[in-house]
């Protein structure tokens, strides 16, 4: 659905209170359809990412996994990867 929002569970350190908020933003961009909504809808905006925001947190904290923490620096690399064989080098 959102490209730009990433797994945030099994990370080692845990996921930050800013990569939560990232993702909860692209969220509500994505359903709202505004990249900046108008002066008339920013309350709400704001606030619904102050809320998924809230949600994240409490499942991400909650789940469990018998899986080891991925490492943050290795998946990037992964991801930087998969780019240069999909799109080549730059």
């Amino acid at each position: 659905m959102c490209r730009n929002i990433k797994p945030l569970f099994n990370y080692e350190p845990p996921a930050t209170d800013e990569e939560i908020h990232d993702a909860a933003l692209q969220f509500v961009r994505k359903i709202s359809g505004y990249q900046k909504p108008s002066e008339i809808n920013e309350d709400i905006f704001n606030e619904s990412i102050k809320d998924i925001s809230v949600i994240v947190r409490k499942l991400v904290d909650s789940l469990s996994t018998s899986a080891a923490p991925r490492n943050r620096e290795e998946e990037a690399k992964k991801a930087h990867a998969r780019a240069l064989k999909r799109f080549g080098p730059a």
